[in-house]
Order: C-alpha cells, then structure tokens, then sequence
C-alpha cells in the first residue's frame, strides 16, 4: 500500500486531519483493497493540543516519516505566530526520505515555506494569508487564485475544504480518475469543483479618508445599469477628465475604469446571490449589456461562469 504519514503539531485543527484520514481511507481498488496506510505522528507521541476544546492521542513519533510515501502537513493555530515553527518539527521534516511526495493543507503551508521546501516553488495557501505568506516567503511563487498546487512533487492547498480537493487530486494521480471519484461518490462531494480561491474573496476598495471624487463615484453606484463615461465623473466634481483621473488613481489606488469594472462585478455577484433573476436582467443591471460580457468579465475576476457562481453561493437554493 502506499504510505501516507500525517505530522501534526500543537494547535492542530481536527477537520484537516478527518480530511486526509476520510479520503485516503476510502480508496479501495477494483478487488476491494485498501490501496493507502494512513498513519499520524508528533513530535512528541501523546496529547495534542487542537484549536478547539478537545485533545487528541497520537502514538506515532516522527520516525514513521522516513517510511512514507506521502508526508501531509496540515495546519496549527500556530501558524498565524511568526517565528514559531518548533525546532524537533524542522528536525522532523528533515528526516523525510528522498523522493517522497510532501504536501501542506491550508496554513501548513508556512512549516514548508520555512524549511525552504517551496523556495523556487509554486504554493498557494489560504487567502487571507496570501500577502503575509508573500512577504514572508519572498522565493516562493504564489498563487492567491487556486484550490491547490503541485509541483514536482511539493503540493499546496488553500483554506480548509480546499485540502479535500488536493487529496483527490494526489488520489486521481496515484491510481486513477475512477478510484479519486468513488472516493467523491462516498464523502459525497464533486470530484473536482470549478475556479479556485478568487470566487471565495470579498475585495471591497479602500475608502479613502478624504476625498474629491466621492459625489462622482455615488453617482456611478446609482447608474452602474447603464455607460458611465469618464467625462461625465469628471463633471461630477467639476474638473478636466485628466485631473478626475489623477485624483482618483491617488485616492483609490486604480483607474476608474477600473473602478467601475470592480463595482460591476460586485454588483453582478450580489444580485447571483441574492435574487433569482435571469443572468441576461443581471447582466443589464450591473451594467455589462449582455450574458456574454458578464460571463468574460466573472471569469476573468472569479474563475467562474454566472451560473456556476450562483449555484455556489445563491443564499436562498432556487426551485
């Protein structure tokens, strides 16, 4: 069977390890077979802290990590303290053998940025955590946007349910696309899910704390059905299209084309959200004219077409 060791540490949140546990669990072969042995170990075999009010027993030490074929390192509260990666976690890591697939879920992301695992790498992790992860990994490569990465044979996921998608993913490689979406079947969830991270992000813009195109962009929320030309903001607040311009960049950190453009999908979102209006009336009232201009623009800003969208996140499901 292949080896899958989970290292968890103080902190440690018990859906992730539930996650790798169910859905390499459940992969059988065509006989019937267990086809992964799923072990967890610590740094120190025993009690471990979790990030809610129950503990959990790990018997295993960090030798079983040199036996793996897959080593998984799912997130700790910890990893939203800077500086905190245990020094027997690092010496753990190390003793991964050669040629073993290493991944991460969500924030576990930063124990592998920290040991230089993802240096040169492409890596994502949970959204909120991107700019930090950024700034403080400035070697590795990454993307705010996706459910998962894998390269060569490093693999990253984003926030919590994304390391659903990686499992079956690492799953789908090892022995198939029809073991991966049995193992779907029985925890009864997709397969693979459209998009990535970028339909989960709110990006509301900046407001800023004084303003000289505030009355031209209320004015724009309350017409954003129809054009808005940049002539008529700039007539809002009396002054050329060029000065409008310059203000505006200074003040909200982007065009107003731009601007508009961000406004509009906003709009198009909540009313996917919110109502059960056709996507061509949604498209006409957040301003893009027609279903095929909503549809590029949602596509190009979120990942996903209008209807994927609304079967996502539709507040009240639709009959």
């Amino acid at each position: 069977m292949h080896r899958v060791s989970v290292l968890v540490r103080d902190g440690c949140l018990p859906m992730e390890l539930g996650i790798v546990h169910r859905i390499f669990g459940q992969a059988r072969s065509a006989a019937g077979e267990r086809l992964y042995e799923v072990r967890t170990c610590t740094t120190s075999p025993g009690e471990v802290r979790t990030d809610t009010d129950f503990a959990i027993r790990v018997d295993h030490g960090p030798e079983i990590l040199a036996e793996a074929d897959t080593v998984i390192v799912p997130a700790s509260d910890l990893d939203y303290v800077p500086g905190s990666l245990q020094e027997e976690v690092r010496t753990a890591l190390a003793g991964i053998r050669q040629g073993a697939r290493i991944a991460s879920v969500c924030t576990g992301s930063f124990v592998l940025a920290e040991v230089g695992l993802l240096d040169g790498r492409r890596a994502t992790t949970h959204w909120r955590s991107c700019d930090r992860f950024r700034a403080q990994y400035p070697a590795v490569h990454v993307d705010p946007d996706v459910l998962y990465t894998d390269d060569r044979g490093v693999l990253t996921s984003a926030g919590v349910a994304a390391g659903i998608d990686l499992c079956l993913h690492m799953v789908r490689s090892d022995f198939g696309s029809a073991v991966a979406n049995e193992v779907a079947r029985g925890t009864v969830v997709p397969p693979h899910r459209d998009g990535g991270q970028a339909q989960y992000v709110r990006r509301p813009l900046p407001e800023p704390a004084v303003s000289s195109t505030g009355r031209a962009r209320t004015w724009a929320l309350e017409n954003l059905h129809r054009p808005v030309s940049l002539r008529e903001l700039a007539a809002r607040e009396s002054t050329s299209t060029r000065t409008f311009t310059r203000r505006f960049r200074e003040e909200m950190g982007t065009s107003p084309g731009q601007w508009l453009a961000r406004q509009r999908i906003e709009r198009a979102c909540a009313l996917l959200e919110e109502t059960d209006l056709p996507v061509d009336d949604v498209a006409e009232r957040a301003g893009f004219g027609t279903a095929g201009s909503l549809r590029l623009h949602l596509q190009a800003e979120r990942g996903v077409s209008p209807t994927t969208y609304r079967r996502t996140f539709r507040t009240t499901p639709t009959t």
